[in-house]
């Protein structure tokens, strides 16, 4: 897309308070900027005032399709104005956009832009405390789809880098789903992100000694394996590692596995 002016950004922004045909279009645009790199044309969005009306459009009384999109425009936005796009309030509607019966495609993108938000230190105690961590566990279930369950292990992964919200998740019932998603039906990017929770997961002791009572280790050490994506099997290994390092019975467990003889002296 070719560089965005301020006066293009304006004009887009305003068309997000307009009738219902120019703000979808409004709407399509923005999300578009998302996967496509165009880290300059975002910000030249959120300088022209973008995200105030974005999160506006979050609200009960926008139709779904509405606030899915808004949704995932501001998924797309939070790289660069994550505590911004907290300040204005985008975290409560968010939240109250997880499962209550929204559509797939709703789940996934207000998943999608609370994991993006929660990259920001402040913004995991926010997240936390506006009673995400619940429905994200929810949509990790298997009746969801694997898209909206890697978006919810996606936030709760970065979520996870919060000591409080360690326990939460783990309080929360994530743990048996997680296992659960480091199975072989499950695609890689769900795998992936299930393995990074349990690797944050993990740094509590408690939680260690729960995630391998709940089975974690063998797939774990599958994951690990040279025949895995060089993402997977960094997640995985750091899980193995952080669980090893939390007792002598997970670390003979680990090598009775079959783990790698690199990662035993980790531990």
């Amino acid at each position: 897309m070719p560089p965005l002016s301020q006066t293009a950004a304006r004009k887009l922004v305003r068309k997000l308070g307009e009738n219902a045909r120019e703000r979808k279009q409004a709407l399509e645009l923005i999300a578009s900027l998302r996967n496509g790199g165009d880290h300059d044309n975002r910000a030249t969005l959120a300088a022209g005032g973008v995200i105030d009306p974005l999160v506006q459009l979050l609200r009960s009384d926008s139709p779904a399709e509405v606030q899915s999109k808004a949704a995932e425009a501001l998924a797309g936005l939070a790289d660069y104005d994550a505590a911004i796009i907290a300040a204005v309030g985008a975290i409560p509607p968010l939240v109250q956009l997880l499962g209550r019966g929204g559509t797939a495609q709703l789940n996934e993108n207000a998943a999608s832009a609370l994991m993006n938000l929660a990259r920001n230190a402040n913004n995991k105690v926010t997240i936390a405390a506006a009673g995400a961590i619940p429905p994200l566990v929810q949509l990790l279930g298997c009746g969801s789809p694997a898209d909206v369950q890697r978006m919810a292990a996606g936030a709760l992964s970065n979520l996870a880098q919060n000591a409080d919200n360690q326990v939460a998740i783990a309080a929360a019932g994530a743990i048996p789903h997680l296992v659960q998603l480091l199975g072989p039906s499950s695609p890689d990017g769900v795998q992936q992100w299930a393995a990074g929770v349990l690797w944050s997961l993990a740094q509590n002791d408690d939680n260690a000694v729960t995630i391998a009572a709940a089975g974690a280790i063998d797939p774990l050490v599958r994951l690990s394996g040279f025949d895995s994506p060089a993402e997977m099997q960094e997640r995985a290994a750091g899980a193995l590692i952080t669980l090893g390092r939390s007792s002598a019975k997970n670390r003979a467990t680990i090598a009775a596995a079959g783990a790698s003889a690199n990662l035993l002296p980790e531990m």
